[in-house]
């Protein structure tokens, strides 16, 4: 149950997050490392990943789909780390100090958490808990 309430705001949080990126990427392009080619295509890709990764989270008709969006939405966190980076840096470069330490630390242990949390919920992974049979 506690799995499935889990998943359920996982998969929110990244079908808003998804929605977000394709009706407003503009805070997005701003924090994208510039090494990244292609940028607008970048957000607008991440948040089509986002919205079928919260849809396989949620559909109930096969098991491997779910897992399949899980390992996708994992692999999507460990993949933004730097864009989260660089908004770090930037933000903490600023005069006024941006958002903060109270803001970017979190976030940036949040972002080991979402990878975990996606696999977990998605029933790849089990770990730190075994499933009693």
């Amino acid at each position: 149950m506690t799995r499935a309430i889990f998943r359920w705001l996982l998969a929110i949080f990244y079908a808003v997050a998804g929605y977000i990126h394709l009706a407003s990427p503009r805070p997005f392009m701003e924090i994208m490392p510039g090494w990244v080619p292609a940028a607008e295509s970048v957000v607008f890709w991440t948040g089509i990943a986002e919205l079928i990764g919260a849809a396989a989270l949620l559909q109930p008709w096969s098991v491997n789909l779910r897992k399949a969006g899980a390992i996708g939405l994992a692999l999507y966190a460990a993949c933004v780390f730097p864009a989260n980076i660089n908004h770090f840096a930037l933000d903490m470069a600023r005069n006024d100090g941006g958002l903060g330490l109270v803001y970017h630390l979190p976030r940036m242990v949040a972002q080991p958490v979402l990878v975990w949390l996606a696999l977990w919920v998605g029933g790849v992974t089990d770990w730190p808990w075994r499933r009693r049979t």
